[in-house]
């Protein structure tokens, strides 16, 4: 009776794997704060990429660690830097049966760890950013990225990256916009996962957690600016701004479950506390309540397996 009268369900379609691969690495190394994440070589993303396609997985969400970073991060616009030769791999293998998306964001790549490039006083430049952002799109889509998934949070950025994709002839690939992303602490295990160097915090460019309707106006205005898919993020914390921006979009509306909130249900369940279970079907299940289309999470494959 509880199946035949459920108003949510979750399809494993309807899921997206995020994945870190590493430069260098000959072999997958496991995450501390993250039991069961690893950033991946090469050979183990190709592998995690088919594991998640045989599963049903909707899509796979790249993420880059290089070796050197440095100011401008110069290695994610190298068609040869991690990002874009993992993305040609994956691609490759499971290109048929997944949609391959990148991230869209500096602070993988730069040796200050924020999402733009410093003025002179170290603030986040978001014009010069922006210049940064085109130059990534049009590499990201040449290697074969049909998803570009803008974090940055820069003013203008759908815009100024649809904008790039057009004049290079990459009128097909899809804009991923988190358009309403906050100042979370939720993004701790994050940080490890990308050997991120930041200096300082993100509350300059990231909302505020305490503003909801901020969250509207920032999805509209990336609605406004061409964005194909919108996304909020943290998930658990914010499904009001996710209820209401699924509510007036008329795109999908995608939501990441993020570090935070998978470290805190594995650490619990390790702990004998919670049903591991239990509390990811919930936790999904929550977040698909509140208006998701899909959801980014690392347990992506797991659950999809689950559900077939």
């Amino acid at each position: 009776m509880r199946r035949l009268t459920a108003e949510t369900r979750i399809h494993p379609s309807e899921l997206i794997l995020p994945a870190f691969v590493r430069e260098g690495t000959p072999e997958p190394l496991p995450l501390q704060s993250m039991p069961g994440v690893v950033q991946h070589s090469l050979d183990s993303l190709r592998r995690a990429a088919a594991d998640a396609a045989e599963a049903g997985v909707g899509g796979v969400m790249l993420f880059g660690v290089p070796e050197t970073r440095d100011a401008i991060g110069s290695a994610a616009t190298d068609p040869d830097g991690i990002l874009n030769v993992a993305t040609r791999a994956v691609v490759a293998e499971v290109g048929d049966a997944l949609v391959v998306q990148t991230d869209l964001c500096l602070d993988e790549f730069t040796d200050h760890g924020h999402c733009g490039v410093l003025d002179s006083r170290g603030v986040v430049d978001n014009d010069a950013t922006l210049e940064r952002y085109r130059e990534m799109a049009v590499v990201q889509a040449e290697a074969g990225s049909v998803v570009l998934g803008l974090s940055g949070m820069m003013d203008g950025q759908v815009a100024a990256v649809r904008e790039a994709l057009d004049a290079a002839g990459h009128n097909d690939t899809a804009i991923l916009a988190y358009a309403a992303k906050y100042a979370s602490s939720f993004y701790g295990p994050f940080r490890e996962a990308v050997d991120s160097q930041l200096q300082g915090d993100r509350r300059s460019y990231q909302q505020d957690p305490a503003n909801r309707r901020e969250g509207l106006r920032e999805a509209r205005l990336d609605l406004e600016e061409g964005a194909d898919i919108l996304m909020v993020k943290p998930a658990m914390s914010y499904l009001d701004v996710l209820s209401d921006v699924a509510a007036f979009s008329d795109v999908p509306v995608w939501a990441y479950q993020v570090s935070g909130e998978y470290a805190m249900i594995e650490a619990a369940a390790a702990n004998g506390w919670i049903d591991r279970r239990r509390a990811i079907e919930e936790s999904l299940t929550g977040i698909r309540r509140a208006g998701a289309d899909a959801v980014l999470t690392y347990w992506a494959t797991e659950v999809a397996r689950w559900l077939r």
